[in-house]
Parts: structure tokens; C-alpha cells; sequence
């Protein structure tokens, strides 16, 4: 089972061209003087966030990226051509590391950002910048210099305004279906969601906001257990989560408040921060429970769990879902507005 949100490249920057040490020699023109050209620079590498990629699956099979070399001077005044320049285009969103320092050499937060990770070699010199009153005829020249080479480890962080975040079959992929066009599979088996779905949910003109359905966790998913730990990262992003709990699970000895509270500790073990983001209860599959029992269920996971705000949804029939589309807009606005007063 492959995931395609990581991928270790090496990136090497083309050379620059030497300088030419060349003098002019033509007919009646005995004393022609130095006339070597510089050489080229090398090609940079860049890398350049494309909203239209989601996945780093090019760089799963293509893992050496070589920019041209400049060209060398020649004579008659002639300067090499510089190298041109590579742009790698990956996922907004994606983190590019140097291996051997761990500096954060580029984070491709916005569509269209364009970051140099890798410099071209400059172009050497020609004789002709070495003539002087006393050095005439000079047989200096320099090379070019090396293009940068660098191993770099390449990281999809999704970008999403709000996550889901649950058990596997707890009914993100679905809630998601119904808030949204996306289309992830759902299925009534663990870890229908490979890799992260992103969603765009629209409440009205101009107000919308991106949602993302992380593959489900299970207990221990911090030490490495199961799907989820390779996108906790995922939610880092995030602004709001969403923590969907199944209210009717199949398992008669399963417990809805106990494994909400399993997987919060999955949380607080894998980054404080990501514990202590804002996040709101989805009660979901209500519509499997007794109309009779609904209440007391309700009312007996909000007292164990302590939500700031809880919604009792049933996202296959759809009921509820598009109450918390509005509230969960209403949120991002007002949370936009003092980020704005605060700036």
C-alpha cells in the first residue's frame, strides 16, 4: 500500500560555463587584443505550487532532477548561453526540507509561489575583463562555478480550512459526499479513505469554504497504528475540526464516548497544538438509533465528551448537515474578521 504525500528527490543545478581566453586574430589587425567571452550561467531549479496537482506520485518515479549546464565563451566577443531554468510543479501545500541540514528551504503555501531550491553556477570570466594599460594581452580566464546539489525530502500538507477527524466508519467520507461535489469511496469496511479528499463546500454566494476528510484513527495512531498517523499532519493546517462519532456503532461492545476520548488522546500525543485547536462534536448516524433512545444517548456522549458545540447529524440521509455548512462558515468569517483587526 503506497501513500503519495512524501518523496525524497536530489536536485542538481546546471554549471556555469567556463570564460574563454581567446585572442582576435584577423587579416591587417596584428595587434587584436583579448576578446574571450564569459561562459553561461547554470540553470536553477525552482519549485512552483500548482493548485491543479494533489499528489507527489511524479516524484515517486522521477527522483533525479539535473538543470542544464551554461555554455563555455568563445572567442570574437562571445558570452556562452546561460542554462534554462527548471520548474518543478507540485501541490500547494507541499514542504520541502534539505535532508542533510533539515532547513525548510520552501513551503508552498499559495497556488503560483515560486521558490529557488537549487542555484545555477555562475559563468567564469574571459580574458577580455582582464586587459589593463599594463597586461595587454592577458591569459587569464576563470571557470564557472558548480551548480548547487541538494537532497531535499519533499512533504504534502494539505490545505484545508476545516478536517474531519474520527474513527474509520465513522462517516467522514460521507459527510463529506453530502456537504460537498467531493467524491471519496465510502464503503462499510476500515480505512475506505487511502490518502486525504478535499471539498469544497459552498453555503452561498461568495462564502465557501475547503474541507478535508482524513483517513479514520485508531488508538495508537501517534506511535504509527493504522492509517491515520501518516496524515495527522494534515490537520496541522487546519482551522476547525470536525470530530465525527459514531452514535450506533455495529459493535454491541463498542463504546461512542469512550473512543471519541481515544482518539483525542491520539491527538494531544502527536502535537499539543493540533489538541488544543477549536473543534465541534458531529453526532452522527442518528438515524440508526430509536427515535425513543436518541436523547439520552445524545445527552450521555455531550456529558462525557464536554464539546464546545455539538450537532446531531445523519450524513447518509443528510439531516443536520447543512446546518453545520452555515455555522461552520459563520465561524470561518468571524475568525477571518480578527485576523484582519488583529493585523
Amino acid at each position: 500500500m503506497k501513500f503519495f504525500d512524501e518523496a525524497r528527490i536530489e536536485v542538481l543545478a546546471g554549471d556555469g560555463g567556463n570564460g574563454c581566453m581567446s585572442f582576435r586574430r584577423e587579416k591587417y589587425i596584428p595587434m587584436g587584443g583579448p576578446d574571450g567571452g564569459d561562459g553561461g550561467k547554470g540553470a536553477g531549479i525552482w519549485a512552483v505550487a500548482d493548485r491543479n496537482l494533489n499528489t507527489l506520485i511524479d516524484f515517486r518515479y522521477t527522483r533525479v532532477f539535473r538543470g542544464q549546464k551554461g555554455e563555455h565563451g568563445r572567442g570574437s566577443d562571445c558570452y556562452g548561453k546561460g542554462g534554462e531554468d527548471m520548474d518543478l510543479r507540485m501541490p500547494v501545500g507541499t514542504v520541502i526540507t534539505d535532508i542533510d541540514s533539515g532547513e525548510v528551504i520552501a513551503d508552498l503555501d499559495q497556488d503560483g509561489k515560486r521558490v529557488l531550491i537549487a542555484k545555477g553556477g555562475t559563468g567564469g570570466l574571459g580574458n577580455i575583463h582582464f586587459k589593463s594599460s599594463t597586461n595587454r594581452a592577458p591569459k587569464q580566464s576563470t571557470p564557472g562555478t558548480p551548480g548547487e546539489q541538494r537532497n531535499l525530502q519533499l512533504e504534502l500538507k494539505v490545505l484545508a480550512d476545516v478536517g474531519l477527524l474520527g474513527l474509520p466508519n465513522a462517516g467522514k467520507s460521507t459527510f463529506i459526499r453530502a456537504v460537498s461535489a467531493a467524491k471519496p469511496k465510502v464503503a462499510d469496511y476500515p480505512f475506505t479513505t487511502l490518502h486525504p479528499n478535499l471539498g469544497v463546500v459552498r453555503v452561498g454566494d461568495n462564502r465557501s469554504f475547503v474541507i478535508a476528510d482524513i483517513p479514520g484513527l485508531i488508538e495508537g495512531a501517534a506511535e504509527g497504528a493504522g492509517l491515520g498517523h501518516r496524515f495527522l499532519k494534515h490537520l496541522q493546517r487546519t482551522g476547525l475540526l470536525l470530530h465525527l462519532v459514531d452514535i450506533a456503532p455495529f459493535d454491541p461492545e463498542a463504546d461512542p464516548a469512550r473512543d471519541a476520548k481515544a482518539i483525542l488522546k491520539e491527538l494531544k500525543k502527536y502535537d499539543e497544538a493540533l489538541h488544543k485547536k477549536p473543534r465541534w462534536l458531529l453526532i452522527n448516524k442518528i438515524d440508526l438509533v430509536p427515535e425513543n433512545e436518541r436523547e439520552a444517548r445524545v445527552a450521555a456522549l455531550v456529558k462525557s465528551y464536554k464539546p464546545k458545540k455539538h450537532f446531531v447529524i445523519s450524513a447518509i440521509s443528510r439531516e443536520g448537515c447543512r446546518e453545520v455548512s452555515f455555522a461552520v462558515m459563520d465561524y470561518l468569517e468571524q475568525n477571518r474578521k480578527h485576523e484582519t483587526t488583529d493585523s
